[in-house]
């Protein structure tokens, strides 16, 4: 298969401008302060918003004034990619103004507040993909300081409703309807929604964690104007979508088993595996654009692998990198 290099050439940029978003997002978070924003502001006499996307950059290690490639990246990718935020969009969440949060502990499970700083970058939503397979990472940021409620497993963040969890789940909450079936509890931000829906009958949760359930049903589950249409099934998820499901009927089903893109493809190959077991339901995974984004790169590196087996044979690259050939793969 012969593969153009303009491809190779934006495949190439969307891993930089990936790992370059990834040190800084995972080791320097903070680094950009206010007071950094606000000073250049005034130096450039220019809106806050463009003295921190200078500050960013270069804080990524791109160079935009001597490095060509890197002001390429730059103008492809973060600046578009990167947008400030309201609080108030998400503080304003009915989740959010309904559930309270007190601080409790079951095992090793807790209920905390988190925060991001102002001028913290985070991801935001799904990467946007271009017909030219171009992703731009979708980047989010505060002018000031957000909390947001958490549950920690020993002490390190495992759930959450933060801006990502909220964007990314509009469209499933959107698309539930009659006997919704989800696996992966969370913090229950979408079994909430979903069960506020007229056209949502029952919401049925599987979770494995049974501290994760108490802390659930004791503090979070009473508080649901709705609680009366959901049900949690203490259960792997794996197990019950082979054992389980074919024996029950739903009519929506979304799995949230996952912590991010980084450590989900394996588990969400497998439930796409048991599929079958679903027959006709519409299934939707969370954050799967995301998860196809990290496939499409495993598979752009076979397709220039001569030794890899004839999988693709007669299949253009077009079509093998698109998220809807993806979707078929037997991970």
């Amino acid at each position: 298969m012969s593969i153009p290099q303009s491809l190779k050439n934006i495949m190439q940029q969307n891993r930089t401008i990936l790992a370059a978003y990834s040190r800084y997002i995972n080791y320097t978070p903070r680094f950009i302060t206010a007071e950094m924003v606000e000073e250049l502001a005034r130096d450039c006499e220019c809106p806050n918003h463009d003295a921190y996307l200078l500050l960013l950059a270069a804080a990524m290690g791109l160079d935009t004034v001597d490095n060509k490639e890197h002001r390429l990246l730059d103008r492809l990718y973060v600046q578009p990619g990167v947008t400030r935020l309201d609080p108030l969009a998400y503080q304003n969440d009915e989740y959010r103004r309904t559930i309270r949060f007190p601080a409790q502990r079951i095992g090793k499970w807790e209920t905390v507040t988190g925060s991001y700083k102002a001028f913290e970058p985070f991801a935001w939503r799904d990467p946007i993909l271009h017909p030219d397979f171009r992703e731009i990472p979708q980047i989010g940021y505060f002018e000031k300081d957000f909390d947001f409620p958490a549950i920690h497993e020993n002490g390190v963040e495992w759930m959450s409703v933060k801006p990502n969890e909220v964007e990314t789940m509009r469209e499933p909450i959107q698309k539930s309807r009659g006997r919704v079936l989800t696996l992966g509890l969370g913090m229950g931000y979408f079994a909430f929604h979903a069960s506020q829906k007229n056209n949502v009958e029952t919401v049925t949760v599987i979770e494995r964690e049974p501290d994760v359930i108490a802390l659930f049903k004791e503090h979070i589950l009473p508080q649901f104007p709705h609680k009366e249409k959901v049900t949690v099934l203490q259960a792997d998820a794996l197990v019950y979508m082979e054992r389980e499901l074919p024996k029950n009927r739903f009519d929506y089903l979304f799995a949230d088993l996952w912590h991010d893109a980084s450590d989900g493809l394996e588990l969400y190959g497998r439930l796409k595996r048991l599929e079958k077991n679903a027959g006709n339901i519409p299934i939707d995974y969370w954050i799967e654009d995301s998860l196809l984004s990290y496939l499409r790169g495993m598979v752009f590196e076979k397709l220039q692998d001569p030794k890899f087996p004839l999988r693709f044979e007669g299949v253009s690259y077009e079509k093998a990198l698109s998220n809807e050939f993806l979707k078929t793969l037997k991970l």
